[in-house]
């Protein structure tokens, strides 16, 4: 779906409650739309960064808030932007952005976000091992941040009206929560263990062998070697879905001890 405009007051009013923005927070907004969200956040923001790439959106959000003294409009695609320095980011989410945005969200420094989301694509970011909704976004939130959903919104609370239910998401920045010796190694394991999210991950990392370690320069027995001394039996036997975030950190630690030995050869 593209971007649908959250018009329920009681809902934006939710969402601005859910962050607690007091004036010492600069808040980040993407996709503010029409403005509904942005005009309650610039009334409590110290500042507000809003970010729109759409021109006739950008348009409708000069006029109506052109003036507010507190609100920074960026006419610019987020994807496409080094995120500017801020503490909150609060969002009804252009649903299309969802995964790239969430990923570059969690790499940079913030305390704490409210988002809405596809209410599908909320369940996978809260999902737990063995669940149908697991998966690499799972995996990779709770190492980074700890995430709540905190309530479901009807198709009705937008327009033009959605087909899909949405959820109100809020994620909070935290350490890591285990330790990971290399962390582009892990993201790139957990990204290939789903990938072939059927197989046992002993194959379905063989198969991905060359995007987890790009330029091995080993044979396909080799990689297979290397699997298998890198990952227990048990691990090596089980499928993505019921292997737990810190399962994969391990696994991934242990890939990258493996690969420390290669490099130094």
């Amino acid at each position: 779906m593209g971007q649908s405009h959250l018009v329920e007051e009681e809902i934006l009013e939710r969402i601005v409650s859910y962050a607690d923005i007091s004036s010492e927070d600069i808040v980040l907004e993407v996709g503010p739309g029409i403005g509904n969200l942005t005009e309650l956040l610039v009334e409590d923001a110290g500042k507000v960064i809003a970010v729109e790439k759409d021109d006739r959106l950008v348009e409708v959000l000069l006029d109506r808030l052109g003036d507010v003294e507190n609100l920074s409009l960026v006419h610019k695609d987020i994807l496409d932007t080094e995120l500017p320095k801020f503490n909150k980011a609060v969002a009804n989410l252009p649903y299309s952005i969802s995964s790239p945005f969430t990923f570059k969200l969690i790499e940079s420094e913030f305390d704490l976000g409210v988002f809405t989301y596809q209410r599908e694509f909320a369940w996978r970011m809260v999902a737990s091992p063995s669940t149908q909704n697991y998966s690499h976004l799972s995996v990779n939130l709770s190492y980074r941040a700890q995430v709540e959903l905190l309530e479901e919104i009807p198709p009705d609370a937008f327009i033009p009206q959605p087909e899909v239910w949405s959820a109100i998401v809020k994620i909070r920045s935290q350490e890591p929560a285990f330790e990971v010796h290399n962390e582009e190694l892990f993201f790139r394991t957990v990204r290939a263990a789903f990938q072939h999210r059927r197989q046992k991950v002993r194959n379905s990392l063989f198969h991905s062998f060359e995007e987890i370690v790009p330029g091995s320069g080993l044979s396909k027995r080799q990689k297979r070697n290397f699997i298998d001394e890198a990952i227990s039996e048990e691990l090596a036997n089980s499928r993505a879905d019921d292997i737990s975030p810190e399962e994969f950190g391990k696994i991934a630690n242990n890939l990258h001890r493996k690969v420390s030995r290669i490099s130094e050869k």
